[in-house]
């Protein structure tokens, strides 16, 4: 899995990078499937908005939040995402018989 992070209108520090990873990286528990994920963090005057588009065997899932802090957007962004990656893994399953 190739996690690529990068940001609009701010500098991404190393505790970003950190955070985005070690949630990012609780989704393969779902879906070992997942090849490649880019992570867009945005800063608009008082919004910060995380971003990501997810490329799976099949499917491209995207999610997004805008929160005041970073931190919690990334949260939920994450659990957007790992939402959006279980319905397409029941998906999967249920077509297969």
């Amino acid at each position: 899995m190739q996690i690529s992070i990068t940001g609009h209108h701010i500098d991404v520090t190393d505790a970003m990078k950190q955070s985005v990873e070690d949630k990012i990286g609780k989704l393969k528990r779902h879906f070992d499937h997942v090849m490649d994920i880019h992570v867009i963090l945005t800063v608009e005057k008082l919004e910060q908005k995380a971003e990501a588009t997810v490329h799976l065997s099949g499917a491209n899932l995207f999610a997004e939040d805008t929160q005041e802090d970073m931190y919690v957007a990334i949260d939920h962004m994450v659990s957007k995402l790992d939402r959006q990656i279980i319905k397409h893994k029941e998906k999967i399953q249920s077509h297969r018989g």
